[in-house]
């Protein structure tokens, strides 16, 4: 329920725009956008073969069971000139880098919302994207809701920017953004500590529910399962599986946070057939303290610095030899997640 709330106010904020864009039809809107369904798959990492000479020589074998992508999706973006739909079909596996912008290639309202439920290397996912926005010559209004598993990640942010457009290919903007999230620089195991001067975790354990029996070796789980027969065991496999568990329960048992920011950016955009260059970047120097006792001020102490931004380059030197650059790079709250490619292209005929 909260999901279809945040993805609801997605929508709202579309609603924001000129009269214009709200009176149109369902049918205008819609129109050009590509609802997909797709499932993928393909195996994992390969069977590891585990030995142990505890109880004299004994062989276990590690599966991965393999990996899946179910994708659940519908979009309105325009391609930009460097985009080629090379397939006939939206398989839920495409990664436009440039949907990260802050405008694209045209005015106007584009839209994008997609669930998918993964696997990977034996870890379960659920990754979500959803984002509208309205981008005129004077404004561009957007809302996003990200949730990445792989990176740790997850916030909604709207943001209002006034945008100025020095010629057809670069602009400036300026403005506000809100983004709503957990406490990301909340540390439950500093407080622990904080609380009762302990650093011992056993303390820890025992506070949630282990049990342990020093004269026999034994260490219990809080539903009296025997996990460990050794120090060692409970040490290195127990106490970072229990303090994985405390950190999340206690992080989720918060209520999420808003963050005020002042957000400054640019876009850049020049194609040709055989060059091509887009840039972007959005900066967030700047955030209101609220006086909130989790608020991430807090935690660093000051005002930092919250980025995003993006490059997508390529030159064909000629008609055999051409070259590409392309990434992006985030980061939120001293959280990180990127991607990047690149290569030489030589055709030969």
């Amino acid at each position: 329920m909260k999901k279809l709330i945040i993805i609801m106010c997605i929508v709202l904020v579309a609603c924001t725009a000129p009269k214009k864009c709200c009176s149109q039809n369902i049918k205008k809107i819609f129109k050009f956008s590509t609802f997909y369904a797709a499932a993928n798959g393909g195996n994992s990492i390969s069977d590891v073969d585990v030995f142990s000479v505890t109880n004299g020589l004994e062989t276990a074998t590690l599966k991965t069971p393999y990996d899946y992508n179910l994708a659940l999706g519908i979009r309105k973006i325009a391609r930009f000139g460097y985009e080629n739909r090379a397939s006939t079909f939206y398989d839920g596996t495409e990664d436009s880098w440039s949907d990260g912008a802050s405008i694209g290639k045209v005015s106007g309202l584009e839209f994008l919302f997609e669930v998918d439920y993964k696997r990977q290397q034996g870890n379960e996912y659920l990754d979500q994207n959803h984002f509208v926005r309205f981008v005129d010559d004077k404004y561009i209004l957007k809302g996003e809701y990200l949730e990445d598993g792989f990176a740790d990640i997850k916030y909604f942010e709207t943001s209002q920017r006034y945008r100025y457009k020095v010629n057809d290919k670069l602009s400036f903007n300026a403005g506000l953004a809100q983004r709503l999230s957990e406490p990301y620089g909340y540390d439950p195991l500093a407080e622990w500590m904080l609380s009762n001067g302990n650093i011992h975790y056993t303390y820890l354990a025992l506070q949630e529910g282990y049990n342990v029996n020093v004269a026999a070796s034994e260490y219990f789980s809080p539903d009296g399962e025997l996990v460990a027969t050794s120090k060692e065991i409970w040490e290195e496999v127990v106490i970072p599986t229990m303090l994985a568990d405390y950190t999340e329960r206690k992080r989720n048992e918060l209520d999420q946070i808003i963050q005020h920011s002042v957000v400054l950016g640019f876009d850049y955009y020049h194609y040709t057939k055989s060059f091509w260059s887009h840039a972007w970047a959005s900066v967030m120097p700047y955030h209101y303290d609220d006086g909130n006792d989790y608020s991430y001020h807090k935690y660093e102490g000051n005002q930092w610095l919250d980025y995003s931004s993006g490059l997508i380059f390529g030159y064909k030197l000629n008609r055999s030899i051409g070259t590409f650059v392309e990434g992006k790079y985030n980061k939120y709250w001293n959280r990180t997640w990127y991607d990047f490619k690149f290569g030489v292209n030589y055709v030969i005929f």
